[in-house]
């Protein structure tokens, strides 16, 4: 009697430990399919992003070879890419790399976009130059055909040269950052942060414009419509107007591109939208764009 209760404990033992055998190959199966389809499908996400960055490699290949003025931001957004191209290719396969550079490229792809308006507004830009001039050769043959209508058509010229002689201010951009005791800038978005708003832009080059030197007054506002920096007033832009800027930059300028790089030392910015406007000496915005600081 006893040797038959001692066999069913066993046998109901052996069927316990067989139960769960079962139940931990089920669990490792199910584990090693759900690991299986995240590989599949981080690799799947690389390659698409991977796909991505070397559309926009080709895309910036072609901006180059088209436009001179900004031939060399435009490299450098290139080369940008690539160096991402390469670290990704290297990069593991799992969830905290593929964020990683998807942010990288996040960051990229908006300068890129910048960098591809600023090439599409400077040939419009060319093609309306060319137009002028184009016109401007058909007045002077016009013109020593028709004595009579020659203070017209000079008049006329002096206008088409006037409009195609302006300077283009381009790729004005602004980059809040945090400047450590080693003089080392940190870029940021946060405003409690930001100590220093750094801002550039460039003048693009025109063959038909005068040499000599240019002033450019810039106005930077914060959310609170507070103008930052020196906020000197003069008057500008004609009788009884008047402007108040954060920084006057001056540049010599002779027909060729000029990159102008300025600071505005600050602190307690606020969070929120800030506007930032570029004047010439004639009071006219030539440049204007915003961003947000949290």
């Amino acid at each position: 009697m006893e040797n038959k209760q001692n066999n069913s404990g066993l046998k109901a033992a052996v069927v316990v430990l067989a139960l769960l055998f079962l139940g931990s190959l089920g669990y490792i199966f199910k584990l090693n399919s759900d690991n299986k389809k995240q590989v599949t499908e981080l690799t799947t996400e690389k390659t698409s992003l991977e796909n991505e960055i070397k559309a926009k490699i080709a895309e910036l290949e072609s901006m180059s070879n088209e436009n001179n003025a900004l031939k060399s931001d435009i490299d450098a957004q290139k080369a940008e890419m690539e160096k991402l191209l390469g670290e990704l290719q290297k990069a593991k396969d799992d969830s905290a790399s593929m964020r990683k550079y998807q942010g990288l490229y996040a960051k990229l792809n908006r300068e890129f976009e910048n960098l591809k308006a600023e090439n599409e507004l400077l040939k419009q830009q060319n093609v309306t130059l060319k137009s002028n001039l184009d016109s401007t050769n058909v007045v002077l043959d016009d013109a020593k055909r028709f004595n009579d209508t020659l203070v017209m058509q000079n008049d006329n010229l002096t206008k088409t040269v006037e409009k195609g002689s302006k300077l283009s201010v381009l790729n004005l951009n602004v980059l809040a950052v945090k400047e450590r005791s080693s003089g080392k800038q940190i870029e940021t978005d946060k405003a409690s942060r930001a100590d220093k708003l750094k801002i550039s832009f460039i003048i693009a080059e025109n063959q038909i414009a005068k040499s000599g030197d240019r002033k450019y007054y810039v106005q930077v506002i914060d959310s609170k419509n507070n103008i930052l920096g020196d906020k000197e007033t003069i008057a500008l832009g004609g009788e009884g107007m008047s402007l108040t800027y954060s920084f006057i930059t001056s540049v010599k300028y002779e027909n060729k591109t000029v990159q102008v790089n300025e600071e505005v030392s600050g602190k307690d910015f606020q969070a929120g939208t800030y506007f930032v406007n570029v004047f010439n000496e004639k009071g006219e915005n030539v440049s204007k764009t915003s961003f947000n600081l949290r």
